[in-house]
């Protein structure tokens, strides 16, 4: 007998919506439950994060497993913006998959660390998760408007070390091209740390990938929720509306402006409920729409 399709599907930023931007931990006990509680009734849910697929088995994949997540549950871990992915299921983590073609080489890993630990080491530490990708992340026994005021001097210096090594770079507005013209990589910083990805990658290239191992599993609702915490997050719900899907977009950090679309954009309807405790209160609406839970 052939699966119906969903009413809804959800795709999910992680840090913000779902993990507390200063523990990063699901903190809110209410995130995993509403979360399982969908996934079971045969929601898709796909996590589509900057995050490495180690953060998530370490921070997500846990609490889902332990709240009952059942054995047909559709449920996806999409980390490093679309470059890296897992089924997450009740046994944990499934088989990690990964695009093999846009992993960094080791001399520029290493070159990115050495930069980090000899002149950033007070504000940042070097993201040894990453796969396809390099990151930095604010140190947890730092202010964020220390990290944040050395940011920058972060991002240029990482510029001036990909034009050593002859990559083309995008940060910001600005592109800085190889000696061939080539552009192979961004420069992208969130509010906890710095990304320097192929410009394949991005929370559009994520909802793709999203998409693809949903539909690889059953039908694809063609109603979704996005839900992120920063610009570059509108991205997945850009897609989504390009690919004649119905989307609505959370915005759980209104603060750095929102933006105007062809879709709904939604925020909490308390300005001062923001990041996971948003994300909180829009799954628990969600579950209590759909459920009656």
């Amino acid at each position: 007998m052939p699966l119906e399709t969903p009413a809804l599907g959800l795709l999910l930023d992680v840090d913000g919506p779902i993990a507390d931007p200063v523990t990063r931990t699901i903190a809110i006990p209410s995130i995993a439950a509403d979360l399982v509680a969908l996934a079971n009734a045969g929601i898709p849910i796909a996590f589509n994060t900057g995050r490495s697929d180690g953060f998530l088995k370490g921070e997500v994949v846990g609490p889902l497993v332990d709240g009952g997540l059942n054995r047909d549950a559709r449920v996806f871990g999409v980390c490093e913006k679309g470059a890296v992915w897992f089924a997450i299921t009740p046994d944990g983590a499934g088989e990690l998959f990964m695009a093999e073609s846009l992993v960094p080489t080791k001399e520029f890993s290493t070159a990115v660390e050495r930069m980090v630990d000899e002149r950033f080491a007070e504000w940042m530490f070097f993201d040894h998760t990453k796969r396809a990708s390099l990151a930095v992340e604010q140190r947890t026994d730092v202010e964020s408007t220390d990290y944040l005021a050395v940011q920058d001097d972060f991002c240029r210096a990482a510029v001036d070390l990909c034009r050593e090594f002859d990559y083309g770079v995008m940060w910001r507005t600005e592109s800085f091209p190889a000696s061939d013209g080539s552009v192979t990589k961004r420069i992208d910083p969130t509010i906890i740390s710095v990304d320097i990805e192929s410009i394949v990658v991005g929370k559009d290239y994520g909802a793709e990938r999203a998409i693809a191992l949903i539909g690889a599993t059953g039908p694809v609702p063609r109603r979704w929720h996005t839900v992120g915490d920063s610009r570059t997050d509108y991205a997945m719900a850009d897609w989504l509306h390009a690919h004649d899907f119905h989307v609505e977009h959370v915005d759980v950090r209104p603060a750095d402006g929102l933006l105007e679309k062809p879709y709904p954009v939604l925020t909490a309807a308390d300005p001062a409920i923001t990041n996971d405790a948003a994300g909180a209160a829009f799954l628990r609406t969600w579950t209590t729409d759909l459920l009656g839970a």
